[in-house]
């Protein structure tokens, strides 16, 4: 089997805050091939875009990384230095971020940001590197893409600066692109095109990506492999189409029964819920973090929970029939 093109293994962030540290990634493990998606759900908060900007070298310098591996194509992340990650960001990994009005230089044109990577990482010049720039805004479906080039980025829309991130992303034709919700600011006729477009570059291109969601919807469509995660912690995991057909960890199930189904889910019924709220992650953290908002929890999940279950589907639970508890609360 072909080495992992990205492995991650007990990449933990932490962040000294007035009352402690907040440990707001812990322990996460997952390995990434080429031409594979892998689609990291859960709530707002749960670490989703702490782990990909711990990928990416760009967590703030108050803010403490670790991990046993991190590696990328051979390259140990860990350890990389400054000018190693500089030439990595941009030609051989890419990130496409949630919120475009505040990652755009607004002092600088449309052109001027679009072409800057390529011409740092690769031997082009200005108009190769322009008609390139165009090629892109007209794949992610923007019109009149040579006159966008001179614009600045207030003068697009909120859906126009997304689909100018996304073609900067994909300018040098990286081999691992990581996607912050990147359909956020887009209308929901475009999300779909928007997300076929990045799973078909992603065939075409044997390109590894992270797509981080919380719209399952989304994952259903374009992922390979699922990681849902909760209080900063892993606690499902494996191929797709087994946490959609069999989830087992408590939340899991919470979060595809908030999902309406098409021909299944009555108008005006109600859709379900998650009571309670995410715990503080600050100071020690010892047990299931889901406990305190579960139905089945009992006194064992007082105690640490490690990822259990095959290969291709793990679970952090102490109870090993998820699926029977599932069909118990389908019939409740």
């Amino acid at each position: 089997m072909d080495k992992p093109l990205l492995s991650v293994r007990n990449l933990t962030i932490d962040i000294p805050v007035g009352g402690g540290t907040l440990h707001a990634v812990r322990g996460i493990d997952f390995d990434l091939n080429r031409g594979e998606t892998l689609c990291i759900v859960g709530e707002s908060g749960s670490g989703k875009s702490l782990t990909s900007l711990a990928v990416m070298g760009l967590l703030g310098k108050a803010i403490r990384r670790g991990a046993d591996r991190l590696e990328f194509d051979g390259t140990d992340l860990t350890t990389a230095s400054p000018r190693t990650m500089r030439s990595l960001r941009g030609a051989r990994m890419s990130m496409i971020f949630q919120e475009p009005m505040t990652s755009l230089n607004p002092a600088y044109t449309i052109g001027d940001q679009l072409t800057e990577a390529l011409l740092l990482h690769r031997k082009v010049g200005r108009e190769a590197a322009r008609a390139r720039a165009v090629e892109l805004l007209e794949k992610v479906g923007i019109t009149a893409a040579e006159s966008r080039l001179s614009q600045y980025p207030h003068q697009l829309s909120g859906g126009l600066r997304q689909r100018v991130m996304i073609a900067m992303a994909l300018m040098c034709e990286p081999e691992l692109i990581i996607a912050d919700e990147p359909t956020t600011a887009l209308d929901v006729t475009i999300q779909a095109q928007i997300l076929r477009l990045l799973h078909d570059l992603g065939r075409e291109m044997n390109m590894a990506m992270i797509l981080i969601t919380h719209d399952l919807g989304v994952v259903a469509r374009v992922a390979d492999k699922v990681a849902v995660m909760y209080a900063g912690e892993l606690v499902e995991t494996g191929a797709a189409t087994e946490v959609f057909n069999t989830p087992t960890h408590p939340y899991t199930r919470g979060l595809l029964r908030c999902i309406p189904l098409p021909g299944k889910t009555e108008r005006g019924s109600r859709l379900g819920t998650i009571p309670g709220i995410v715990p503080s992650l600050i100071g020690d953290i010892r047990g299931c973090a889901f406990r305190t908002r579960c139905a089945h929890a009992v006194p064992a999940c007082h105690e640490a929970i490690p990822l259990r279950g095959e290969a291709g589907h793990k679970f952090r639970c102490v109870h090993e029939d998820g699926k029977r508890h599932a069909e118990e609360e389908a019939l409740a």
